[in-house]
């Protein structure tokens, strides 16, 4: 909460205020950086299968399916 009788310029925020009042990541950018900055490589590959594995279910539910099934 914000005293209405402080100063509010942004060198008078704490560091917690400051973080508070930046725009929220979206879901795909924050992954990004934690893949990025805790170096978990590993977890790409299994994203990526359940990613294709969702799209994969999706287009079966889809007028897309009689398609699939000849690829397969």
């Amino acid at each position: 909460m914000k005293n209405s009788g402080l100063n509010d310029s942004p060198e008078s925020l704490s560091e917690f205020e400051q973080a508070g009042d930046e725009q929220p990541m979206s879901l795909i950018t924050e992954f990004w950086l934690f893949i990025r900055e805790e170096k978990k490589w590993w977890l790409t590959p299994i994203v990526l299968v359940l990613l294709l594995a969702g799209v994969a279910i999706f287009l079966t539910s889809t007028g897309a399916a009689p398609f699939i099934y000849t690829l397969f």
